[in-house]
């Protein structure tokens, strides 16, 4: 769906002068929020590589979805649409949370001593405390306007379980969530706050699926992967007609449920009278990433701003930075369509980091196609410097940031001590996709010099990518 000339005129220009600009936080009304999703895909120069049917390498096709999704995100999938109208139910539950506030870092500012200006777009202030729900709520409507009866799905820190749970709940649907080993232990309260929206929730591996207790078997002490609960949740939801499964992050339809947080940031950088000449976001599957980036690469695209955009992702993950770009399963098992991506490999389980959000062994297609491309930069940290970064957020914002964000907070500082040096006043914009209110066992960990960064080598690369699928 195409937006009016005043929506556009108003993405993109600035109002230099405006009293808000000097202020900290840029708020939008009700009526500002979203009425559309945008879908990159219909302004990149080329489409990204059909998924293959994982027996006969072909393309697939809408059917061979359909045990597993609803029609309605099937073709928000395959679609070429620029815009997607948002479902009047959808965007009444959005209105709980939404518009979120999009604030100048003015405080780290100051104690950078940089002449940059930092915004972030904070997606905390959600039921779930990260920007997670702004696909579970489509999600679960979309299914249940199909007459399901149940959801399936993985979680890796809890986020995107916690905000399904909530989705799930909003439309009467039970939820079935796998949480990846590592994370279950270390954040028992993500658990709770699952089973507090009514969910049921499984260490993954687990012995309720046929798969996890094969993982069991060879590895009794598995911290277990994204890629493994994947499986997990795919096995059960294909087994049962009234059950589908829902993803959190990777595919084209959640990055592009995610685009309101930066079809937000437009219209808010526009009330600050600012352009960011940086965008910068944390990247596990992508769709944190994908939602602030998307709306300002259209922009770019279309020759109205020039921002350089750059993915961040863990050192011990480095999905993008040092995996392969080609074809293989999005989980474990091998239950998945092959999508053509940056990948360590399916059956690659990452070190225990407490970023548990970016510990996925593949990058969303997308993004993949859009890094090849040329269009974004891609960059890797350590999680001892990421958490050194969350916490000089913390101590100036006031804000405890989720282990994710810090990722791209490590970068924003970065750049923005590097502009202290050249004396370049750079507007840098990053998202802030969560709290870190239940991920304090992390920075305890932390502060007790217990974490280690963990690099990943080229043994393990070697190691990882052994099993691709042979096309």
């Amino acid at each position: 769906m195409e937006v009016d000339a005043t929506q556009r005129a108003g993405r993109t220009t600035t109002t230099q002068g405006d009293p808000m600009a000097e202020t900290s936080r840029y708020l939008l009304t009700d009526d500002q929020v979203p009425t559309s999703w945008y879908n990159v895909v219909a302004d990149l120069p080329e489409p990204p590589p059909p998924p293959l049917h994982p027996g006969t390498h072909e393309p697939i096709g809408p059917e061979d979805l359909a045990p597993l999704f609803p029609m309605d995100l099937i073709q928000q999938e395959v679609s070429a649409e620029r815009f997607i109208p948002i479902p009047d139910e959808v965007r009444d539950v959005y209105l709980l949370w939404r518009a979120t506030p999009l604030h100048r870092a003015h405080r780290l500012e100051r104690a950078l001593g940089t002449p940059a200006r930092i915004y972030y777009k904070y997606e905390g202030t959600s039921p779930a405390g990260s920007h997670k729900p702004n696909t579970a709520v489509p999600q679960a409507f979309y299914n249940a306007k199909a007459g399901v009866k149940r959801l399936t799905t993985e979680t890796g820190a809890g986020q995107w379980g916690t905000a399904l749970s909530f989705a799930c709940a909003q439309y009467g649907l039970d939820c079935e969530v796998w949480q990846v080993r590592a994370s279950y232990d270390q954040k028992p309260y993500r658990r709770a706050m699952m089973q507090a929206f009514g969910a049921t929730v499984h260490p993954s591996p687990s012995d309720v699926t046929a798969f996890g207790r094969s993982v069991l078997a060879e590895h009794p002490d598995s911290p277990g992967s994204l890629g493994i609960a994947i499986s997990e949740a795919v096995e059960v939801a294909a087994q049962d007609p009234d059950t589908r499964y829902a993803l959190g992050s990777v595919l084209n339809h959640v990055l592009m449920h995610q685009t309101v947080i930066g079809e937000e940031a437009l219209l808010q950088m526009a009330m600050a009278g600012d352009t960011p000449d940086l965008i910068v976001g944390c990247t596990g599957g992508g769709s944190n990433f994908g939602g602030l980036a998307f709306p300002f690469l259209r922009e770019k695209l279309a020759g109205r701003m020039d921002p350089i955009i750059r993915a961040v992702e863990p050192a011990s993950c480095p999905t993008l930075t040092k995996g392969t770009y080609t074809y293989d399963f999005g989980d474990t098992g091998g239950m998945t369509p092959l999508v053509k991506m940056h990948t360590l490999g399916h059956d690659f389980i990452p070190d225990p980091i407490h970023a548990g959000g970016l510990r996925y062994h593949g990058m969303s297609p997308l993004i993949s196609h859009i890094y090849e491309l040329g269009l974004i930069e891609a960059d890797a940290r350590p999680q001892r410097e990421c958490f050194a970064a969350g916490v000089q957020f913390a101590r100036t914002e006031g804000i405890v940031p989720a282990p994710e964000p810090t990722h791209a907070l490590a970068v924003a500082i970065d750049e923005a001590l590097r502009c202290k040096e050249t004396g370049e006043e750079k507007v840098i914009l990053t998202a802030l996709c969560g709290h870190g209110m239940l991920d304090m066992a992390a920075y305890n960990a932390y502060f007790a010099d217990e974490l280690e960064d963990h690099e990943f080598s080229d043994a393990d690369m070697e190691a990882a990518l052994a099993n691709l699928p042979q096309l």
